[in-house]
């Protein structure tokens, strides 16, 4: 569809990015004075943010078209080579605007009464307000090279935020792994852009997208290329398989960063960009091939590693790393299935952030503690509570009507109607993925609000203040009602269809989408029942069991992983490291050192010589004169 240029409010777009961002520089630098309002201005921006989107929404709502431009300047005019910074409003970026700015708004909100006695809150609705910026700039930009500054904006304020208590190692050593990890993706999309620079001296979207599809010339090697690089990027930023070890290390931030991070923002940006990038990924299948492949994995190994936590938040973070796997999964199957992915990403912004600010009421009410074996009976004091976890446990689980069921489902239909063996491989896979779900969230759910009371002694627990449990029942009833987008008409998935394609029609399928939803309840009812027998009918100790399986094990330790990257990675860096120090400081340095020394030693010795006496000197000359005279005599009569 033709792009055309923002008229009226459409052309005041840049305030989304503008607005965070001034807030951000003020709350940063106004210093101590500003610590008993600047709360308030944090969390009152993304709420006129909200407001604001939703005008323009209905703006580009009631057009023909609904792709639109708006240039604010030109940034990088080079010769040829021109990058403006503008923004481009169309169905996906509109999603991820709303998304953005409504969760956001109510974690916010809930944010003012959890960090309401922290002394740095002034600091941390600062980064707040960075994070959101960042994260609309790199979803509004229309080229590569300015959603890649939104990119590292949105990795700068995690680094901040997952660190916001630096004075804890654990947190520290967090932030860095984050940051550390999200680089090695950040690598991957940049070379992706200088790729697109270099074969189509180009990176805004419409100049690269317009040399793929039918009327393209970008061959296949060179979509793989770009298509790899870009999915590189996206696993760096979404935590999937293999730089996924960071995202569980990442709850040593506040609670609301843990929502806001793994619901609506971050962890979402990998799933935009394949999203944004379909033009590419539908050119090449070994790079479609590739994103199935990661988002199967990760699925499984967030559901593994999420059975063997008793920290409640790593619970829900392993959850986050499964649930975007899925999304991979959507859309790795390529055209027609990539409006099902960013379906299922509403929704998971609905019932995690659920999950997360609930998961905070709890730890608010706890006294900061977070494990589960220290928890139980809790239903009997946190009844709210307990209703909107309930609410998003059901969404996250797939029960219907709950927002989850509609959209897991249809990925789950999408992956057996790939067809042939990888189509029953991966619908299998993420089968079991959702019996997995339902048997770590239900043993959350139990050893957190039902059974003894395994309370510590200081320990009084109780509903958190109005401003907290308000959002959370907001977001509850989101994640009942968020499924009826799929239900009636399909409308989101025909709002996507101008920037990400049409969705699959009706037609046949491997399996009859009414037995696969049967099928599927039935395996998350398997799921609940073997947690309900082994945590439900059990009684749970207060300290982790030792002597466990081998299984047990590995899904305590994330199946090894961080042990793989300390072992194959970082320890033969270290050992380079060292070796290079060794031979800088022996080899490199000890040559130079030695020579100098070599030549002050003989200088020194060698000015002995000159003792400045006149005598000294004529003995001298004496001796050599008479050592002269002997060889001459000796030469003349041999």
């Amino acid at each position: 569809m033709t792009v055309v240029d923002a008229t009226g409010i459409q052309s005041a777009v840049w305030l989304l990015v503008a607005i965070p961002a001034v807030s951000a520089a003020v709350l940063l630098l106004v210093g101590k004075r500003g610590d008993r309002w600047a709360h308030l201005i944090g969390a009152l921006v993304p709420v006129a943010l909200f407001v604001f989107s939703l005008i323009l929404f209905f703006s580009v709502k009631g057009q023909h078209n609904r792709e639109i431009n708006s240039h604010l300047f030109s940034w990088v005019p080079v010769g040829s080579f021109q990058v403006d910074v503008g923004f481009r409003i169309d169905p996906l970026s509109m999603v991820f605007v709303l998304l953005i700015t409504g969760v956001g708004s109510l974690i916010h909100i809930y944010a003012v009464g959890y960090m309401a006695h922290d002394p740095g809150r002034r600091r941390f609705f600062g980064y707040f307000n960075l994070f959101v910026a960042a994260m609309l700039l790199l979803v509004l930009a229309n080229n590569y090279l300015l959603l890649y500054v939104g990119w590292e904006g949105v990795g700068l304020a995690s680094y901040l935020l997952i660190g916001f208590y630096y004075d804890r190692p654990s947190a520290a050593t967090a932030a860095k792994k984050a940051f550390i990890a999200n680089r090695v993706g950040d690598v991957g999309l940049s070379i992706a852009i200088m790729l697109m620079f270099a074969y189509f001296g180009s990176t805004s979207f419409a100049g690269v997208f317009a040399h793929f599809g039918a009327d393209g010339n970008a061959s296949k090697g060179v979509a793989a290329a770009i298509g790899l690089m870009l999915l590189l990027g996206a696993c760096g930023k979404s935590g999937q398989f293999p730089l996924q070890t960071w995202l569980p290390d990442a709850m040593e931030g506040p609670t609301p960063v843990s929502a806001l991070i793994h619901a609506a923002t971050m962890v979402t940006a990998g799933v935009y960009l394949i999203a944004r990038s379909a033009p590419i990924f539908n050119d090449s299948q070994a790079a479609r091939t590739v994103v199935v492949i990661i988002g199967a994995i990760t699925l499984l190994y967030g559901c593994v590693c999420g059975c063997g936590q008793d920290d409640l938040k790593r619970v829900l973070a392993y959850s986050t790393v499964s649930q975007i796997g899925y999304m991979f999964l959507a859309v790795g199957l390529g055209s027609g299935v990539y409006a099902i992915g960013i379906l299922h990403l509403l929704a998971h912004g609905f019932f995690k952030a659920t999950l997360f600010l609930s998961a905070g009421a709890i730890m608010h009410a706890m006294n900061d503690r977070i494990n589960m074996r220290r928890f139980g009976g809790l239903y009997s004091v946190m009844k709210l509570t307990f209703f909107s976890f309930c609410c998003g446990y059901l969404a996250i689980i797939g029960i219907p009507p709950f927002s989850g069921f509609w959209t897991k489902d249809k990925i789950i239909e999408a992956a057996f109607d790939k067809g042939g063996t990888s189509g029953w491989i991966l619908g299998l896979a993420a089968l079991l993925g959702a019996g997995l779900t339902a048997f770590y969230m239900t043993r959350a759910l139990l050893m957190t609000f039902f059974g003894e009371r395994r309370w510590e002694e200081d320990v009084h627990p109780h509903e958190a203040p109005k401003i907290m449990t308000v959002p959370v029942l907001i977001l509850a009833a989101a994640s009942l009602v968020g499924g009826y987008l799929l239900i009636f008409g399909g409308g989101v998935q025909h709002w996507l269809s101008p920037s990400v394609g049409p969705s699959i029609e009706e037609g046949v399928h491997t399996v009859s989408p009414w037995v696969l939803s049967v099928i599927t309840i039935v395996v998350v009812l398997l799921g609940f029942g073997g947690a309900y027998v082994v945590f439900g009918q059990r009684r749970v100790p207060a300290t982790q069991p030792v002597g466990v399986s081998f299984v047990t094990t590995a899904s305590r330790r994330n199946i090894y992983a961080d042990a793989f990257n300390e072992t194959v990675l970082m320890r033969p860096g270290q050992w380079l490291t060292r070796g290079l120090v060794f031979f800088d400081n022996m080899g490199v340095d000890g040559a130079v050192n030695g020579l100098a020394a070599g030549l002050g030693g003989s200088s020194g010795r060698l000015r002995r010589i000159q003792s400045g006496f006149v005598r000294s000197y004529a003995l001298s000359m004496l001796g050599g004169s008479v050592a002269l005279l002997a060889v001459l005599l000796a030469v003349r009569f041999s």
